[in-house]
Order: C-alpha cells, then sequence, then structure tokens
C-alpha cells in the first residue's frame, strides 16, 4: 500500500475569487493545471469578486 503524504507536502495554490490558498484533491488529479476556484461556491460567485 502506497505511503499517504502529509498535507504540507501537497501543492497549493490561490483562488481567483475569495483569495484563500487551497491544496491540491485526489478529485483534481487529472485537472490540477486547469483548477483555478477553491470550491463551487467560489466558481459560482466569480463575477462577484471581479
Amino acid at each position: 500500500m502506497p505511503r499517504m503524504r502529509k498535507k504540507s507536502d501537497l501543492p497549493s495554490k490561490t483562488c481567483e475569487s475569495c483569495g484563500l490558498p487551497f491544496t491540491w484533491r485526489k478529485k483534481w488529479e487529472r485537472d490540477w493545471d486547469n483548477v483555478r476556484y477553491c470550491s463551487e461556491r467560489c466558481k459560482r460567485n466569480r463575477k462577484a469578486a471581479v
């Protein structure tokens, strides 16, 4: 079984909507380069922040 990675070792980005940092998630594994928002809520409200 593969060893678990520490959360501090995972890549992180800053959300374009709220400006908060967020870390890599398994569900974003194949699309990490295109992830821009930390949540669906920030994605829906992106125009309000701009």
